[in-house]
């Protein structure tokens, strides 16, 4: 058991029967002889649905041990991903749902983290940043606006925002939780040419 003060980012817990992954935690002072309030967001395990709950700082909760394992993503379908761990070559299927909408960023090969409780699969961590290439996008514009957007549909299908001078084909960095832009992808020179 965990007091609703002591949740984290990245925590499991079990509320009303349900597994929930926290995703953000944050107290806020009472006024007076109110004693304050933890405002959370949640994700539903099972589902991938958000929750938005406050708890009392000092009301105990189910924490829930997770167990990390590095596995590549094999392949998927419209419902599930399946996942082997390259050391054992145990393959898991996880749902779709339960991965959020960070699923769109799985390329094959790509190692993730699956957490497991119980020994049995619940969750996906993705890479913080991924390379992406652009598919569809307006033709690049160079202008003295360093504050104007466009739309850009990635190869994986997700639609991002981007700068103006961005083109189709480039490769960029995108922030996978929050689905943005973060900046173009530099290729190394080669020495000597």
């Amino acid at each position: 058991m965990i007091a609703a003060g002591e949740l984290k980012p990245g925590m499991a817990i079990r509320v009303e029967g349900q597994m929930f992954k926290v995703l953000a935690a944050e107290f806020k002072a009472g006024a007076g002889q109110l004693g304050g309030v933890v405002k959370t967001k949640l994700r539903n395990l099972t589902t991938g649905r958000f929750l938005e709950p406050h708890f009392r700082p000092d009301e105990r909760l189910e924490d829930l041990e997770l167990e990390r394992r590095s596995m590549q993503f094999l392949y998927g379908d419209a419902e599930t991903a399946t996942f082997m761990n390259p050391q054992t070559y145990e393959q898991v299927e996880i749902p779709r749902a339960a991965m959020g909408s960070s699923e769109k960023f799985l390329e094959a090969e790509m190692m993730v983290a699956v957490e497991f409780h119980e020994g049995s699969p619940v969750s996906v961590e993705f890479p913080a940043v991924v390379e992406a290439r652009i598919a569809q996008t307006a033709p690049a514009a160079h202008s003295q606006q360093d504050s104007t957007w466009k739309e850009a549909r990635l190869e994986n299908g997700a639609v991002i925002l981007v700068p103006l001078f961005i083109d189709k084909g480039e490769m960029v960095h995108v922030d996978v939780a929050r689905g943005r832009y973060l900046d173009r992808v530099r290729i190394a020179k080669k020495k000597g040419t």
